[in-house]
């Protein structure tokens, strides 16, 4: 019995192993070409979609991916690369607000507000994603975040019907993205999962028109 529950498990985790390799190649070879990192050459889009996170970690050290997220948004907008920022992130606790948070810091960088649109029910990748298409009625974006995230967000995008782009921000250091790199390895898993669930947003909501003279500013869903 011990011996047959001995294989059992190594059996689960070779598969565990070869669906975090399959996931993580099929993602990869499906974005590659749609990354950039250089603001010269990337296409112009009207609206860029900053995926959200905390600007301080949990010991109270600033979040660099955050800090670098800001600073690849406000170089596409400056060059004239997007028009639009839409940042969508969590805001599921009073106390806890990505997107208000980095507004902030997109003004404090030169952004103007009214160049800004808030999405505070990104609570997941998929959520950020698909609401920017059936909330936010964009068809064409160029997605914001380190590349290990954009290619998961672009692959996402194409699979909703979304012609998507990618801009690297500066990744951080490997010892400091060790656990984060991790997470992306089973959360690349987890996505091919919903999508063969089909698996939708927590919340859709009213129609909010991106730089149209009838919009809907920064509502919640």
């Amino acid at each position: 019995m011990k011996r047959k529950l001995l294989y059992a498990t190594l059996i689960i985790a070779i598969l565990c192993v070869i669906s975090i390799i399959v996931c993580n190649r099929t993602i990869k070879k499906h974005t590659v070409s749609k990354l950039y990192t250089e603001v010269g050459i990337i296409p112009s889009n009207k609206v860029g979609l900053l995926l959200g996170t905390s600007p301080k970690l949990k010991n109270g050290n600033n979040n660099l991916y955050f800090d670098y997220r800001i600073l690849a948004a406000v170089e596409l907008y400056k060059a004239g690369k997007i028009k639009y920022i839409l940042i969508s992130g969590d805001n599921r606790k009073k106390d806890y607000n990505e997107p208000e948070e980095m507004k902030k810091a997109l003004i404090q960088k030169g952004v103007p507000a009214k160049f800004i649109y808030l999405d505070y029910a990104g609570f997941r990748t998929l959520d950020s994603v698909v609401r920017a298409k059936e909330v936010f009625g964009q068809n064409q974006l160029t997605i914001i975040s380190q590349r290990f995230h954009n290619e998961r967000a672009i692959y996402l995008a194409e699979k909703n019907g979304i012609d998507a782009i990618g801009y690297n921000a500066q990744n951080v250091n490997a010892y400091a993205g060790l656990k984060t790199n991790i997470r992306e390895l089973l959360a690349r898993v987890k996505m091919f999962i919903d999508l063969g669930i089909d698996k939708q947003p927590h919340f859709l909501g009213e129609k909010i028109y991106i730089g149209s003279n009838h919009e809907t500013i920064n509502s919640t869903q």
